[in-house]
């Protein structure tokens, strides 16, 4: 996986819906893109990539009403000392960790029955 930024004003490149995962998000700010790495284009000047991160997803579909379930994933990683990306959808969320960390997560991440770890 990886975690994109390009301008605030920046249309949606294609690449950016081509794969099975993509999440797009724009704020006044910047354009942010997680999607598989296989996705990105060759580096290019304008477009900032953070390559490498494995995805761990939660089953879903959730409550709206659902209160403390991220705090209950992501302490196990704070005291690992995992650093994460967390991305929501309206059905479930993602924890992207680096993939060099991703044995480590899974380790701290064991006794939670709720996720499932994706690829990168």
């Amino acid at each position: 996986m990886a975690v994109c930024r390009l301008g605030p004003e920046a249309p949606v490149p294609a690449w950016a819906l081509a794969g099975g995962f993509s999440s797009v998000t724009r704020t006044p700010r910047e354009l942010s893109i997680v999607c598989c790495e296989a996705q990105l284009p060759a580096p290019s000047e304008g477009l900032e990539a953070e390559r490498g991160f494995c995805a761990f997803q939660v089953e879903g579909p959730l409550d709206f009403a659902l209160t403390g379930l991220l705090s209950a994933l992501l302490g196990p990683l704070a005291r690992a000392a995992i650093p994460v990306f967390v991305l929501s959808t309206f059905d479930t969320d993602f924890i992207l960790v680096r993939a060099e960390q991703a044995e480590r997560a899974a380790e701290a991440l064991g006794e939670v029955a709720l996720v499932r770890r994706g690829g990168a």
